[in-house]
């Protein structure tokens, strides 16, 4: 197992140092109807990541106990339609060993595996555990087991994570939803009617409907920040190279797509990306390791804060998404930060084009090395609609195309390292429309209605994909209806510690721990 060196003080220090009472979730009396006296340990619906972790170090709670509250959770909240692959029983067998040694044993290997026993789950895309089904949402891959970890499964069972199930995706996260012809439809935890958004859905209705409290997640052209803001968590979309995505393939989709987590707080995404962080054996785009656990403690300086409002392509922006801008404005100019309006000039047809070209010919690839180790061919019938069409135009496209787009996402990159020399961050929407309903973002629509609502979803998110900057969705705002609707900051390569800074800084000013979906099990 890959050792992970971190500081105990320091990981504790930072468990306990940030938010008070917002950070360890305590709810407000009638916020939500969930009935806790059907399910196990009634109190772990208000535990983060980094509580549970200090319980079961102080031996307040077992290993198994978390793992059998969280099966319950998952068991209740069945009508979410969140869950693709179940390994219950292995992460059973895991807490009940981990349950027989004493506190003091248990402790004591925490100092090296600091989340030792905190139950968790991947996203069903993109990601391997040796031994055990990643589907990517696809039927033509619905009995794809994996030979071997991915490195960052490797890193998050160092960190001693209790590896219990694969969450749903859209194929290949190919929409801005969560929905699939394999798996069905994942319901939003705060209205049913509506999408989790993608393709990470299935992660950001886990978290929010305290099932776990952190989950994998990856973003290719915004599906980690997307579900954080219809879901009402918290997501950071890392920098092109700072976590690792191998063994197979160093870059997803020539480094569009990213790994790491949503949260429902600051401090247990900082955590995650402490111990994720780092090159792999090939890394040639690499960060030097940064203190994300300082940062939730460091006080940001005065920052000057640019606001892009507009959608790339001049689509209109629903006034929920400007309100929940104008309340992020005021808070920061309250915090005292220097707000205005401006946006760099950028590529944007040539870095749309690129896109198309990238993605495509990745997830072609994928299809063909399966195709080769299944010694068929890929039928028709096993594909959502949406994703037959993009492999097959990826079948034409030649390779100064790809170099092409590689080219545009590069010129984009330099704009805005430009601009960020003007600016410490950018504030944007996520995306320019509340949760769409379930239906709207499907992949077996006529493709013309497809593009018309997709382009209301990610255009935002993924500028900050093709230019490899993190960037994250803070959930700041509630719209009259009671749906989520999070912001986007972004900041120059390699800032994820600013962006953890600011977050944590607007968490303690507006907390949102304390909102739970009434809907929940």
């Amino acid at each position: 197992m890959e050792e992970i060196d971190l500081d105990r003080r320091r990981v504790m220090k930072a468990c306990g140092a940030v938010g008070g009472a917002s950070m360890l979730g305590l709810s407000l009396s009638g916020q939500a109807a969930t009935n806790k006296s059907s399910l196990p340990l009634a109190e772990y619906d208000d535990w983060d990541m980094s509580t549970m972790a200090e319980k079961l170090r102080q031996g307040e709670v077992s290993p198994l106990e978390l793992t059998d509250a969280a099966i319950a959770r998952f068991e209740a909240n069945k009508a979410l339609n969140l869950l693709a692959v179940n390994h219950f029983d292995l992460a059973r067998e895991q807490a009940n060993k981990l349950s027989q040694a004493s506190v003091a044993q248990r402790a004591k290997h925490m100092e090296h595996a600091p989340l030792l026993g905190v139950p968790f789950a991947l996203k069903d895309l993109g990601v391997s555990l040796a031994g055990t089904i990643t589907t990517n949402g696809c039927r033509f891959f619905k009995d794809n087991v994996a030979s071997e970890n991915s490195t960052l499964v490797n890193r998050y069972q160092a960190a001693g994570l209790n590896i219990m199930a694969k969450l749903t995706s859209p194929e290949f996260g190919q929409t801005a939803t969560t929905e699939s012809s394999l798996h069905g439809d994942t319901l939003n935890p705060w209205d049913k009617r509506y999408s989790t958004g993608g393709s990470s859905g299935g992660s950001a209705a886990a978290v929010a409907a305290r099932i776990l409290p952190a989950a994998h997640a990856s973003d290719g052209g915004g599906s980690i920040r997307i579900p954080a803001s219809h879901c009402g968590v918290f997501g950071i979309k890392p920098s092109r190279g700072r976590v690792a995505t191998g063994p197979k393939h160093l870059e997803g989709w020539m480094g569009l797509s990213v790994h790491n987590a949503l949260t429902r707080s600051v401090r247990d995404s900082a955590m995650l990306l402490q111990l994720s962080q780092g090159p792999e054996a090939g890394s040639r785009v690499t960060l030097p390791n940064d203190d994300m656990l300082a940062a939730l403690t460091a006080t940001p300086k005065r920052l000057k804060v640019a606001v892009m409002e507009n959608h790339p392509f001049n689509y209109p922006v629903h006034q929920d998404c400007k309100d929940a801008l104008a309340k992020t404005v005021n808070l920061l100019t309250r915090l005292g930060h220097i707000v205005e309006v401006a946006q760099p000039t950028l590529p944007l047809e040539d870095m749309f084009k690129g896109m198309g070209v990238t993605t495509s010919s990745g997830l072609l690839s994928t299809v063909q090395a399966h195709e080769k180790k299944l010694g068929r061919a890929a039928r028709e019938d096993e594909f959502e609609p949406i994703v037959w069409g993009h492999l097959q135009r990826a079948k034409g496209y030649t390779a100064q195309q790809v170099f092409a787009a590689r080219s545009a996402f590069d010129n984009g990159g330099q704009i805005f390292d430009r601009f960020f020399n003007d600016y410490d961050l950018i504030l944007a929407p996520v995306t320019i429309a509340p949760p769409p309903p379930i239906g709207e973002l499907a992949l077996g629509q006529p493709y013309e209605s497809f593009v018309k609502h997709v382009l209301k979803a990610s255009p935002i998110t993924s500028l900050f994909n093709m230019t490899g900057l993190p960037a994250m969705s803070v959930p700041l705002h509630w719209n009259q209806a009671g749906l989520p609707i999070g912001v986007q900051f972004a900041t120059r390569f390699g800032g994820e510690s600013q962006l953890i800074s600011i977050a944590a800084q607007l968490e303690k000013v507006a907390p949102w721990a304390d909102k739970k979906p009434m809907s929940v099990g």
